[in-house]
């Protein structure tokens, strides 16, 4: 039983790293259509359109409650993509992340009991260099480095 139930957990990750590549290889394109500087609002609508196209369930600006004992916040906040209702992508164009950016998408991961989520810097001048991979209680071994599909690595 124990080995089942271990199974389905490496399944369940291979899922999401499956779709965490997909939403990666994604941004890659963007970036090197568009590059940095242009409106984090402009990123996220194209994007939420790429992961559409690829038939991934995509919600924008999805509003999150969150209570607290018995307090009730229908928007707690806001998630810049849900994508097929397991990994958060939190989106910036700012010149560089800060500790804050990561901590903040970690938070959501924990309100929303996901366990994978993405930070996404299009303002970064190489995609690479803004992309974190932010892990809610993946184990290690499901953890691989950030990668995407060696035709866009190379091109940025």
């Amino acid at each position: 039983m124990q080995t089942s139930r271990r199974d389905a957990e490496t399944q369940s990750e291979n899922a999401l790293n499956h779709i965490s590549g997909q939403i990666v290889d994604a941004a890659y394109r963007i970036h090197s259509r568009l590059g940095p500087g242009l409106l984090e609002s402009v990123y996220e609508t194209i994007l939420a359109r790429e992961l559409a196209q690829l038939n991934l369930k995509v919600e924008r600006q999805k509003p999150i409650p969150i209570e607290w004992d018995d307090l009730r916040f229908d928007e707690g906040f806001r998630a810049d993509l849900v994508v097929n209702d397991c990994i958060v992508v939190e989106l910036k164009s700012a010149e560089t992340l800060a500790p804050v950016h990561s901590k903040q998408l970690l938070t959501y991961l924990r309100l929303l009991d996901y366990r994978l989520g993405l930070l996404i810097n299009f303002g970064a001048p190489l995609i690479k260099d803004g992309i974190k991979r932010i892990a809610n209680n993946l184990s290690s071994s499901a953890s691989p480095q950030l990668c995407a599909s060696a035709s866009l690595r190379d091109t940025n």
